[in-house]
């Protein structure tokens, strides 16, 4: 659980210094368009710290961290997560600075499929392990 809320932790800090990287790095570049770095602050908040603290909810009642797919899953979430991070970071940076091109968004999506492929595979994992506390349950019950 420790490691879970370390992760947590480490999003909400990283976020947060997102956020303001966000506001003075536009500042600084009198830059007052629309730039993938505005979504930086919300992912990493949302993506990172919110989710990692339902993650450890859900450890905390059912012990989803004894699934055998748990660590493998965990280690691709946050690479996925991170990679996302990165390039909406970069993408911000060149428009800010007004160097954009059009080939980084296909990149940047690798980001997005792997997220996404690791929410589904999240979801597999919650539902074994939901079932197998089930199950458990209504041996006790009996």
């Amino acid at each position: 659980m420790q490691k879970i809320f370390k992760i947590s932790s480490f999003y909400l800090f990283l976020g947060l210094v997102l956020g303001v990287f966000y506001r003075e790095f536009t500042k600084f570049n009198h830059f007052t368009g629309t730039t993938t770095l505005g979504l930086v602050h919300t992912h990493t908040l949302i993506l990172g710290f919110m989710f990692f603290m339902i993650v450890l909810l859900l450890e905390k009642n059912f012990k989803i961290s004894d699934s055998k797919n748990f660590k493998a899953w965990f280690i691709t979430y946050n690479v996925g997560l991170i990679y996302l991070i990165s390039m909406l970071v970069f993408r911000g940076v060149l428009q800010v600075q007004g160097t954009d091109f059009n080939g980084l968004s296909h990149i940047a999506g690798l980001g997005h499929a792997i997220l996404g492929i690791s929410l589904i595979w999240f979801t597999v994992i919650v539902n074994k392990v939901i079932k197998n506390y089930n199950n458990k349950n209504d041996v006790k019950n009996i």
